[in-house]
């Protein structure tokens, strides 16, 4: 809520959902002081499993523009956030383990999960990595053509992301890690850069993906979607997968694309 706010979005927490309606209305008759509305809600709000999808599918028949995002994560994540926050979950008091509240959460949100526009897999995501996302998603910004892209790095033996929409895997590059005068360092250092470079079958791997990534964004935009998350791996997710993801994301931005940058098993991000 915090990372729409600063985009430029009037919030409200857990509305009851019967008012989303007399709610939209009011807020469509305000002028042009309240032109971007967000709604955050979860299993605490009585009546939301109830009502929400019956109230939901009205506000598209009235015309409203919406767009429904159910953030998910694995079950073992939200028992870890649970614990780290010391707060409890709302169907976990008294009535058993955060982890059966978590699957009995599930179970009763399906139904919503099903309504949404997106679902997005927050597992492998800092706080930080969150709100950038979701400003990507929403903030207003001059001159964004097609749909806004999240350009992640990772290693296969950590798993391939989650919310991957095109996963590219890059093992057939020469492997920085076998050079001993490389190995300490990542793909952000420019002497693993010239290392990859100096093979032709990086720069042709990349044009050639360049060329196909540009090919596949008109379709997707034409369907109507808004998001686009393309993985690149390597065997650990620190050399080869940094270099390939940093390359890139320049050239795309370079055409004018909303672009975000994150090297999921490196020390940091870009």
């Amino acid at each position: 809520m915090k990372a729409l706010e600063d985009a430029g979005f009037f919030c409200v927490d857990n509305l009851p959902p019967k008012l989303l309606g007399p709610f939209a209305e009011l807020t469509a008759k305000g002028g042009e002081s309240i032109e971007q509305v967000a709604v955050v809600a979860d299993i605490r709000e009585r009546g939301f499993l109830k009502d929400f999808p019956e109230v939901f599918e009205r506000l598209r028949q009235r015309g409203f523009e919406t767009a429904l995002i159910f953030l998910d994560a694995r079950d073992e994540v939200i028992v870890r956030r649970f614990s780290e926050s010391r707060r409890p979950h709302p169907l976990a008091v008294g009535k058993g383990s955060v982890l059966q509240a978590v699957r009995k959460e599930r179970r009763k949100l399906a139904a919503i999960r099903r309504l949404a526009d997106q679902i997005l897999d927050t597992s492998e995501m800092t706080v930080h990595e969150l709100r950038r996302y979701l400003l990507e998603q929403f903030q207003e910004v001059e001159g964004r053509r097609g749909p806004a892209m999240s350009v992640v790095s990772f290693g296969y033996k950590f798993g391939v992301p989650h919310d991957a929409d095109l996963v590219f895997d890059v093992r057939f590059l020469p492997n920085p890690f076998f050079e001993k005068a490389l190995r300490a360092k990542d793909g952000n250092h420019p002497a693993v850069e010239r290392f990859l470079f100096s093979f032709p079958a990086t720069s042709e791997f990349i044009q050639r993906l360049e060329s196909f990534v540009n090919y596949l964004i008109p379709q997707y935009t034409s369907e109507g979607k808004s998001y686009l998350t393309i993985a690149i791996g390597c065997t650990g997710g620190r050399h080869r997968s940094v270099v390939i993801s940093k390359e890139m994301a320049g050239r795309l931005k370079k055409q004018g694309y909303s672009v975000t940058l994150t090297h999921r098993d490196v020390e940091g991000d870009s």
